[in-house]
């Protein structure tokens, strides 16, 4: 899951980052009010950190307009103000949860869960394609009834990939959602992990893989592999 950070306390902020990508999120974070509202409404996330005291506009501007522009994504604010008052007004304004400052990593991650557990449609943590199985909550994989044990990296790329069962994605697609960075031509660091993930995930019975290779395109995870005449050597 991809989660915003928009915290001007360099300190607190590494230390939420360094936290969360522990927990295998992918994190990217802002400075200011400005700049984080701007990539909250540019870009896709699970889930927004908010700081109330920011500079160039406070948390509580920043939480406001993106409710009116219409964004559900869930936030949860974070302040060294505990007040009341405060925490009234950040509900009121679309807040999801209230966190005061100082707090430990560990409430904060349960925190996060929680506003991620209620703002799922269907009330669940698991992401699944035919058998396979994807706790986003605990972060563990599962097939064939045993736990898949995953990377930091090939859990956020596995995520990605149930999150788009079915659709073809390209390599500068999954470069851009996965590592945060442009698409390098002559990398094969996609296929390298691709082949580490069919590793641990594919039957070894000879039965079509989930991650199916489309020929000079990219990937694709698939329920009932189809269109073979796509399909690449695996």
């Amino acid at each position: 899951m991809k989660i915003l950070v928009i915290e001007d306390e360099r300190k607190v902020a590494s230390f939420i980052k360094h936290g969360l990508e522990e927990e295998r999120y992918i994190v990217e974070t802002a400075a200011d009010g400005v700049t984080g509202l701007e990539m909250a409404m540019n870009n896709e996330f699970d889930a927004i950190l908010l700081d109330v005291m920011l500079p160039g506009k406070d948390g509580f501007t920043v939480l406001r307009e993106l409710r009116e522009a219409g964004f559900v994504t869930p936030i949860l604010m974070l302040t060294a103000r505990g007040t009341t008052e405060d925490r009234v007004q950040g509900l009121d304004l679309g807040a999801d949860d209230y966190l005061p400052k100082p707090f430990s990593f560990e409430e904060l991650a349960a925190r996060l869960r929680s506003i991620l557990r209620r703002s799922s449609p269907e009330k669940t943590t698991k992401m699944k394609c035919a058998d396979l199985v994807l706790d986003t909550v605990s972060h563990l994989g599962f097939r064939f009834n045993k736990e898949i044990e995953l990377t930091t990296k090939e859990y956020g790329l596995l995520e990605y990939l149930l999150k788009n069962k079915n659709r073809i994605l390209s390599r500068s697609t999954i470069t851009q959602h996965v590592w945060k960075h442009n698409f390098d031509p002559e990398s094969n660091i996609i296929d390298v992990y691709i082949k580490r993930l069919r590793a641990k995930i594919e039957r070894e019975d000879g039965t079509k893989p989930l991650i199916q290779s489309i020929r000079g395109v990219g990937y694709r995870l698939r329920d009932v592999p189809q269109d073979d005449n796509l399909e690449a050597d695996a």
